[in-house]
Parts: C-alpha cells; sequence; structure tokens
C-alpha cells in the first residue's frame, strides 16, 4: 500500500519556493535513477506558478535546475493550434519556456501535431504513439512512469481533461484518451487517463486561490469528495 495524500498549505509567497525545492529534489532522484526527468504538466494557473518557481535565482549545487534532462509531456491539451490562446502549450510555452535564460540548456518539449485537429481521437492516439515512444514499447510497459505529474483542480474537482461523473473515468486501456464533449471549452481535448496520472511516481496537485478551499475540503474530508477525479487520483496513488 502506498502513502495517503499530503497536504500542505502555503501563502502566496511561501508557494514558489516550496513547489521549487520539491520539484528539485524530484529532479535529482530522478536524474541519479535514468539520467532523465519525464514530467507531465496541465495547464491553468499552474504553469505560471512554475515559471515562479523554477526561474527564481538558484541558492546552490542541490537547487539548481537541470533542464538539459527535463522532457515536458502535457497531462492534458485542447485540439487547437499551438499559438491559440486555449493551448495548454501556448501557456506554458509563454509562461515558462520562452523566459528561460539563453545560458540554460532547454527542455525538450512534446506538444500535440497539429495535423490531427479535427480528429481528437486520432490526437490522443498520436500522443500515446509519443509515449510509446518515451518510455518504451506498448508489450513491454504496461503503463507509462512518469516521474513527475503536476496538476490542477478545477472548482468541480476536475484535474487534466477527466470531469466528475465522465465515462472516461472508467477507461482502463488507453494511455491518452479523446473527450469530445468536455463540460468546459474548447469541448475537444485529449488528456492522459485516470490509471497513467494514477501511476506517477510523484503527483503534486497546485491548487491556487480561496475559490479551491471548499473543493479540496470536499475531497480529503468527504466520500463524495473522494469520487471526484482529483480524489480518484488521490484513491489510485494511494494503492501503489
Amino acid at each position: 500500500m502506498g502513502h495517503p495524500p499530503n497536504l500542505y498549505s502555503f501563502s502566496d509567497s511561501e508557494l514558489a519556493p516550496n513547489l521549487r525545492k520539491y520539484i528539485i529534489d524530484q529532479q535529482n532522484d530522478s536524474i541519479k535513477r535514468h539520467d532523465a526527468f519525464r514530467v507531465a504538466v496541465s495547464g491553468g494557473s499552474l504553469p505560471k506558478t512554475l515559471a515562479k518557481a523554477l526561474l527564481a535565482p538558484s541558492s546552490g549545487e542541490d537547487d539548481k535546475v537541470d533542464f538539459s534532462k527535463w522532457q515536458i509531456f502535457y497531462a492534458d491539451e485542447r485540439c487547437v493550434p499551438l499559438d491559440h490562446e486555449d493551448s495548454n502549450h501556448k501557456l506554458v510555452k509563454e509562461e515558462l519556456l520562452d523566459k528561460i535564460p539563453n545560458d540554460m540548456a532547454q527542455p525538450k518539449v512534446y506538444p500535440i501535431d497539429e495535423k490531427y485537429l479535427d480528429d481528437a481521437q486520432e490526437m490522443a492516439d498520436q500522443y500515446e504513439k509519443v509515449l510509446v515512444n518515451s518510455f518504451a514499447a506498448r508489450d513491454s510497459v504496461k503503463l507509462p512512469l512518469f516521474d513527475l505529474i503536476l496538476l490542477g483542480c478545477g472548482p468541480d474537482g476536475h484535474t487534466c481533461s477527466l470531469f466528475p461523473e465522465h465515462p472516461l473515468l472508467r477507461e482502463t486501456g488507453a494511455w491518452v484518451l479523446s473527450i469530445s464533449d468536455s463540460p468546459k471549452p474548447p469541448a475537444k481535448r485529449i488528456t492522459l487517463s485516470l490509471p497513467v496520472v494514477s501511476h506517477g511516481a510523484k503527483i503534486g496537485f497546485v491548487a491556487t486561490g480561496g475559490g479551491k478551499k471548499d473543493v479540496l475540503k470536499k475531497i480529503f474530508e468527504t466520500e463524495e469528495g473522494s469520487k471526484l477525479p482529483c480524489g480518484l487520483v488521490n484513491e489510485g496513488a494511494g494503492e501503489k
């Protein structure tokens, strides 16, 4: 059995430095294990918080971000062009990637393929192939093991593009799923499946703003909340 999830609360000024320490600890451990750091990120407010944490000056040898070893994937993405305002990649690019100093190495980033914008299922299939090529042949790895998955939490308890009571929550076979009826626009998206998200070596939810207080209380303290997507990730991760 795994450990139950930990909940930490930080002020605005405390969040970035604590998130930085958490990420760099995982980075250093992952590089020691297999000379790479595979990270999946979502959109929303996370990229801005991520940039504030990672682009801060280093305080020592153990506090350095080694982007040369980073491989960044998307926990979910909208079926829109990469320069569209709804694109998670555009958000990550503008908030973080474009601001990495020229004297630092650049991470390897895996955005969606714009050729498949009109077919969400094909886009999901193609992104799954990217994961297969990056993590191993599908027949030798049941699920991709991300070193770190960084997620947001919606006011309704959704995470990635996994929404409460949606049929996608019952999908167990595929690594990447398509959704064409997202309750939040845009309707067409792709998302990591619940088993893949729950399988991450480390999983961090970064929820900012007072508006998340009620849903977090619900997720951690009620049976109903444990059935929300964020709660299901907590439960699945704890069973490892």
